[in-house]
């Protein structure tokens, strides 16, 4: 995307997809086009700017940026981290984690989605694995957001392949919390617990979707963070929509 994004949307569409999320927000620009231009590539190429992760938001920062993502014809604003300084990734380890606690990051999600739902998008937060931790006072944090976190102005997208890396089961968290998943990250996770293409690993996904209705979710999107053994990101992509078809997503 950063090199050729038009060639690459492309490629993503002609491999049949209909809906996109974006993750490359800098300086007011997607992928170093003017929002109102992104928007016209997309148009272009007939496809359906969905969500975006902002991950650079902030309290200050945040009226500017919705403006942006509003002009960029998107639906959801996803918060992909805990923002403003309370994401933490040790390099060495390659782990993730946060600090400042749920009820501070519960505070500041509120006070986002209050911010997006006045600027015409719905706030969504993703998870990874860290969530499913208890924090410094004991609390598992991704419960905490979901049991205090005002409904109307925040949800979540859940990222299946972070959630059984969690040890975690999707299907309890419907039952709990149902309506609250707006948006799935469908990645497949491989035999060595890295990401895989969808239909090429251990997660079984017809389970999952069986439940959509309860879940609340109105899109997923396939996800591909990294590959391996030679394969390439294009191709990837094709792998899963084929395997996505397979599994019974529409």
């Amino acid at each position: 995307m950063e090199a050729d994004a038009k060639a690459t949307l492309k490629s993503v569409a002609e491999a049949g997809y209909q809906n996109i999320e974006a993750a490359g927000y800098a300086d007011g620009k997607f992928y170093n086009m003017a929002p109102e231009d992104f928007k016209a590539l997309l148009t272009e190429l007939n496809l359906n700017p969905i969500s975006t992760h902002q991950g650079s938001v902030t309290l200050d920062n945040a009226d500017a940026m919705m403006a942006d993502v509003k002009t960029a014809g998107f639906e959801y604003f996803v918060v992909p981290v805990p923002p403003m300084g309370l994401f933490k990734f040790d390099q060495a380890s390659m782990t993730m984690g946060m600090t400042g606690g749920a009820k501070n990051l519960a505070k500041i999600l509120d006070a986002l989605g209050e911010k997006a739902h006045a600027a015409g998008l719905k706030l969504l937060y993703h998870n990874h694995d860290f969530e499913f931790k208890k924090d410094e006072e004991g609390m598992v944090t991704i419960d905490y957001l979901l049991e205090h976190c005002n409904p109307e102005w925040v949800n979540f997208q859940m990222d299946l392949f972070w959630v059984t890396k969690a040890g975690a089961d999707p299907l309890v968290y419907f039952e709990n919390h149902p309506g609250r998943f707006k948006i799935w990250h469908v990645k497949d996770m491989d035999e060595k617990g890295r990401f895989a293409p969808v239909g090429q690993g251990t997660i079984d996904f017809g389970r999952i979707l069986a439940q959509k209705e309860k879940s609340g979710m109105e899109y997923y999107m396939v996800e591909q963070d990294m590959t391996f053994d030679s394969l390439q990101p294009l191709e990837a992509i094709k792998i899963s929509h084929d395997g996505i078809k397979k599994i019974g997503f529409k």
